[in-house]
């Protein structure tokens, strides 16, 4: 089964699917409400990140609870959605970008699943690269790209952006880490779309507000829908991939 963990502007799919089915999965971390859709005769799990009406803020999302649910829902490759600001020209604002890595500036979140246990992942392809493939020939993209996770749920400060982007960063966003690591201790693929929506602060001229957010993420939505709609028909959700054995050598 494929899995789609959306944020703002991916919605609506549950509306184009052919057919809907709401569950409430159990885990050890929580119940989770999730969509079961039939789209392109293909079985589609679906999970708002934020909740139903965008209540939950990054800092508060149960991630080990989502991803534990797609995983007891069948799911074997999730392609989740986040909106970012940049911090690269070259990924203006109305762009899709496909990082490949990301540095992780969270600070209260858990963040594995192996709180008993020593496990070590291997993070050094984080992004599944087949995915990635696969949402290269789906639509307009930019391919590769350094994703910041900060705590939030505050807007980042000029020195903070400035900082990020001398290490390497090229987008920041609140809600990419640790859904990619969860994803990856449970041996799933992963990989994001990330929304540009905005400039970061001290590269925008003007100040950050969610209405700028909302606005953008509403003007890219049909292209974003699209863009999913063609991974789905292009993904073969059976194909074996690495991350698939994520575990393989990571257990002490």
């Amino acid at each position: 089964m494929i899995g789609i963990i959306g944020g703002s502007g991916v919605y609506e799919i549950t509306q184009k699917a052919d057919s809907c089915e709401e569950k409430i999965i159990s885990t050890p971390y929580g119940d989770v409400k999730v969509s079961i859709l039939d789209i392109f005769s293909k079985k589609v799990a679906f999970i708002p990140r934020h909740a139903s009406g965008h209540s939950i803020p990054p800092h508060k999302i149960n991630y080990r609870a989502n991803i534990e649910a797609l995983k007891q829902a069948g799911v074997t490759k999730i392609i989740a959605t986040n909106s970012v600001g940049s911090m690269n020209e070259d990924m203006a604002p109305g762009t899709f970008v496909i990082p490949d890595d990301f540095l992780d500036f969270s600070q209260d979140r858990v963040k594995t699943f192996y709180e008993d246990k020593v496990v070590h992942i291997d993070v050094t392809e984080a992004y599944c690269p087949q995915l990635r493939d696969v949402l290269a020939k789906s639509g307009d993209v930019i391919l590769g790209g350094t994703y910041v996770c900060t705590e939030g749920p505050r807007f980042e400060t000029p020195a903070e952006i400035k900082m990020f982007k001398m290490l390497g960063g090229d987008l920041v966003g609140m809600t990419g880490v640790p859904e990619v690591t969860l994803a990856r201790e449970r041996e799933m693929c992963y990989n994001s779309i990330c929304i540009v929506s905005n400039y970061a602060s001290g590269i925008s001229e003007d100040e950050l507000t969610i209405d700028e957010v909302f606005e953008m993420v509403g003007e890219m939505e049909a292209d974003l829908l699209e863009l999913i709609y063609n991974f789905i028909k292009n993904v073969d959700e059976s194909q074996d991939c690495s991350c698939h054995h994520a575990l393989d050598g990571a257990e002490v």
